[in-house]
């Protein structure tokens, strides 16, 4: 059983009202005005409350991808890059025009991205099993594909420390079935790596998950956020998203809960200025898919019902404050009052 295979949840009454605007934008091939405020951004805690714009409404910037993943805003540009993992392709959303082009193809069925300070895309690749960084020429640099002389299952998602050191989690979805990536063997734990992009070094900085997938840090970058999207073990235990305390910006420790995503998922997860964890979610039907938004302590405070599956988000505009959300085969975004902790 893989993550793609949750048990579909029922969804209340008051979570479907919220979810029916957006999914009936579109009636006789012509457009419905979203009465505001859009009910598909839901309150849960009156602290989410400040984070909602008004006169602000879900969006449905594209549709046709296979399975979306990896959205990385940049900023320089003005547009938005994210994957589309089975059509083994990047594609691009001109924030000026909306035009929709692919970026690269084939992109060896890349995963996550991230930009470096330097503004420099990173990417994680399953066919190749590799992380890789796309130089200002648009060469490629492979920044590691091995650990200990074996191969690396097949890197998922990352972020990229203050430091400059890259953070990211192996699974290994690609190599579990050839409609990700191609099936190949285990050679290594799934485990959670810090690579020091000069020295090349690589450490395991968490072993303790089945599959480590999104993961961020806080605005202080004191905590990492991971999710375990890996099928748990005994009836009743959570689907988690986990947090750990950072030590030195090279160590973890004190791995613990932070929130539960059942009887759904989690999968990509950003954390906004206010220390705030926006998680994708998907795999347990309407009402609950779209994005979660849990308070630094752990309690969900918010919702953005999706008619799809999310897998991963960030935030991006002039003022990062604007979310976008690839869940499944489309492309989301909504204004929020909230800034996005990571760089644009």
């Amino acid at each position: 059983m893989q993550r793609r295979t949750f048990m579909t949840g029922t969804a209340s009454a008051a979570a479907a009202m919220a979810f029916k605007p957006l999914a009936s934008a579109v009636e006789h091939g012509q457009e419905r005005p979203v009465v505001y405020p859009d009910p598909a951004v839901e309150v849960v805690d009156p602290r989410f409350a400040k984070y909602k714009v008004g006169n602000a409404a879900v969006e449905r910037l594209y549709t046709g991808t296979r399975w979306a993943e990896g959205p990385v805003w940049c900023a320089d540009g003005r547009y938005l890059l994210w994957s589309d993992i089975p059509n083994n392709r990047m594609l691009r959303w001109l924030e000026e025009t909306g035009e929709v082009s692919v970026f690269r193809n084939p992109s060896n069925y890349s995963n996550g991205n991230y930009r470096d300070r330097q503004g420099r895309l990173v990417t994680c690749e399953h066919d190749t099993r590799r992380v890789t960084r796309t130089e200002y020429d648009g060469t490629i640099t492979v920044l590691m594909d091995r650990f200990q002389d074996k191969s690396l299952n097949a890197p998922n998602d990352l972020v990229v420390h203050s430091d400059g050191a890259i953070w990211f989690t192996d699974p290994g979805y690609g190599i579990m079935s050839n409609y990700e990536g191609h099936k190949a063997s285990f050679e290594l734990p799934a485990n959670v790596y810090r690579l020091d992009p000069k020295s090349r070094e690589a450490t395991v900085v968490a072993s303790d998950m089945d599959k480590p997938n999104g993961l961020c840090f806080s605005p202080d970058e004191k905590k990492l956020y991971i999710v375990d999207t890996g099928v748990p073990r005994h009836a009743g235990d959570p689907h988690p998203i986990r947090v750990y305390d950072v030590v030195d910006g090279v160590h973890l420790k004190n791995g613990r809960l932070f929130a539960n995503m059942s009887p759904g998922s989690s999968d990509g997860i950003r954390c906004d200025m206010d220390g705030n964890v926006w998680s994708a979610a998907g795999w347990a039907g309407e009402g609950y898919n779209g994005v979660h938004v849990f308070a630094p302590d752990g309690t969900l405070i918010g919702k953005i019902h999706l008619p799809e599956s999310c897998a991963n988000l960030c935030f991006g505009g002039a003022k990062r404050n604007r979310l976008f959300m690839a869940a499944s085969q489309s492309l989301y975004a909504v204004y929020v009052d909230a800034q996005g902790a990571q760089m644009p």
